[in-house]
């Protein structure tokens, strides 16, 4: 096992499985289309991502589209049901790298704005290793990305410290996340190739990941 991480903390979306492109974004694009038809065709997939990364999901839902309380709660729904009739794919070499990580007796948690339940499907049909911990979308609000508040309750529940928990994440709110408690943070990089992500990234994380393998080397090599 790498001798300096002891925790993996996964991110879910375009960085264990390729899910914006063929589900979320999709999604988005289609509730836009009953919610405010005169905005779905506005977002490309690009203008989507750059939006997760800066200013987030729900600031582009409420402060920029203008939904209200009862929309966002349709919106989740659409969601929903949009997610539980899609099953994205891992990225090639992910499942390796998760099997290795836990036979060297390391620790692997995702921390994720996907659902629980959805997050279990799809490790399941990629074949992916059953992580030890999962923080989803149904946690408290408070505790969900970008707070850093499973990070604290990984370093308590498994006795860790900062410096031995390892963050993997394609967007800022993993980022902000990772450096309000402390912890190192790779960009996963393989997902998109947006400039504005790519050029924050590689300036602020310990590490920038254009493959998969570029993870690998870090943790094992």
């Amino acid at each position: 096992m790498n001798k300096k991480y002891k925790c993996l903390v996964l991110d879910h979306d375009d960085t264990v499985v390729d899910s914006s492109a063929s589900i979320h974004y999709p999604s988005f694009v289609e509730y836009l289309k009953i919610a405010r038809p005169h905005l779905a065709d506005k977002y490309t997939l690009e203008e989507y991502f750059e939006k997760n990364f800066h200013p987030g999901i729900l600031e582009l839902f409420t402060e920029e589209i203008g939904l209200n309380e009862q929309e966002l709660a349709e919106e989740e729904a659409f969601w929903r049901e949009y997610v539980k009739n899609h099953i994205p794919n891992a990225y090639p070499g992910i499942a390796e790298i998760i099997a290795d990580f836990k036979a060297g007796g390391g620790i692997v948690a995702v921390d994720s704005h996907s659902l629980t339940d959805n997050i279990i499907r799809d490790y399941k049909a990629n074949g992916l290793p059953d992580p030890d911990v999962i923080y989803g979308w149904d946690i408290p609000k408070e505790m969900r990305k970008p707070a850093p508040g499973t990070l604290f309750d990984l370093m308590e529940k498994f006795s860790l410290s900062k410096d031995e928990i390892l963050v993997v994440d394609d967007l800022k709110p993993g980022y902000d996340m990772a450096k309000a408690a402390g912890v190192d943070i790779a960009a996963a990089a393989w997902a998109h190739n947006v400039p504005e992500i790519a050029s924050f990234m590689r300036e602020n994380c310990e590490y920038f990941c254009v493959t998969p393998e570029d993870l690998r080397k870090i943790l094992f090599d």
